[in-house]
């Protein structure tokens, strides 16, 4: 099908994109020595998954426990769920792990060591525990009195097995340049490697050191002592992570295609049928280019910028896009499709339950994703 009758909005993803993508990636961390375990909350999809780890050890890191089943269910075993877990969701891990799933389940806290630690069944979990290199959102401090008294929960319990330390350097997004990612990354790794060394040193196992988030794994400058990175984005990359110097335009994978609907004259605006639902309200590239909005305008073939058009207002179903030229509504017509490029490939995607997969103007495949938790 070409990618022009095609019903919008649609999620568009450029599978060779997304193939040299990952290549670099993997030879990136093969160069360093580092395995790569790629976070699938981005793309959730077990077709971009197989791409990911082929060539790779093969284990993917997931944000839900659904995603978890549905990996599950297509195949991929060694799986890293990397939210913190808590009692309720205790049953459902060891449900995936009775069906066949080597799951490792992430906490950094008392009360969940505990839960874990008297859960009544067969499963035998397999822990890491989280740490805090600086992002402040979730995670025990690498120098925390908590961290070997949860050790010693997990470790004493007849139920688990302590597998390691983790972390994610999310506060890399904070960084203003370069520069600032790589300090973020040299943070991340010593903090995650400092939690690793005492676990050790207290006589407890650490055999995993797990860290990452794409602007570390891209841009820091060495990964020593640790076992792997979970980059996300990388597969797709967006306007933010291009904003942030992480990738190149030619780097991204994904877009939303969508139809001219409406011309405003009266007020200078183009308006679409992408709106919040399709794009999502995620404003993350406007921190460096303001004029970004809510997703930048392409050609529907070439992908290159049109006429320096955005999107600058949303609601549910629309899309508005300020115009100064009424040359432009004549070369943007009613029905007329173009594509827009996300702010936030990951939030963007989880409006949509598909991706249409294109080799140039042609819809070649089509890949499914999996939604919800």
């Amino acid at each position: 099908m070409e990618l022009d009758r095609l019903t919008t909005p649609a999620l568009i993803v450029d599978r060779a994109i997304v193939t040299r993508n990952i290549e670099r990636m993997g030879a990136r961390m093969a160069a360093h020595g580092v395995a790569l375990r790629p976070h699938l909350k981005t793309a959730k999809s077990a077709q971009v998954a197989a791409l990911a780890v082929a060539g790779q050890a093969g284990g993917i890191t997931v944000s839900t426990l659904a995603e978890a089943a549905y990996f599950l269910g297509h195949g991929f075993c060694d799986i890293t769920y990397a939210v913190g877990i808590v009692a309720g969701k205790l049953p459902a891990a060891a449900d995936l792990m009775a069906r066949g799933a080597d799951l490792k389940i992430l906490t950094d806290n008392m009360d969940a060591a505990r839960a874990i630690a008297a859960f009544e069944g067969p499963a035998r979990f397999k822990v890491l525990i989280e740490i805090d290199c600086g992002d402040a959102r979730t995670g025990l401090l690498p120098d925390s009195p908590q961290l070997i008294a949860v050790a010693r929960i997990i470790d004493g319990a007849h139920n688990a097995a302590l597998c390691g330390v983790l972390t994610h350097g999310g506060h890399s997004y904070l960084a203003t340049d370069i520069e600032g990612i790589k300090q973020a990354a040299r943070e991340e790794r010593t903090a995650v490697i400092g939690a690793a060394q005492r676990l050790r040193g207290a006589g407890l196992p650490c055999p995993i050191v797990s860290a990452g988030s794409t602007p570390t794994a891209i841009h820091g400058e060495s990964y020593e002592g640790l076992s792997e990175m979970r980059p996300g984005v990388f597969v797709f990359f967006d306007l933010d992570q291009l904003a942030r110097e992480v990738c190149r335009r030619e780097d991204l994978a994904l877009s939303v295609l969508a139809s001219v609907i409406g011309h405003n004259r009266h007020v200078g605006q183009i308006v679409l049928d992408a709106g919040a639902l399709a794009l999502s309200k995620d404003i993350s590239a406007n921190a460096r280019w303001p004029q970004t909005g809510y997703g930048a305008l392409c050609d529907l073939h070439s992908m290159q910028p049109l006429y320096g058009l955005h999107v600058a207002k949303v609601s549910q179903e629309h899309g508005i896009v300020p115009v100064n030229d009424d040359a432009l509504y004549d070369r943007l017509p009613i029905g007329a499709k173009v594509r827009i490029l996300p702010n936030h490939a990951c939030i963007t995607a989880a409006g949509h339950d598909r991706y249409h997969v294109v080799e140039g103007a042609k819809i070649v495949d089509e890949w499914d994703r999996v939604n919800g938790w």
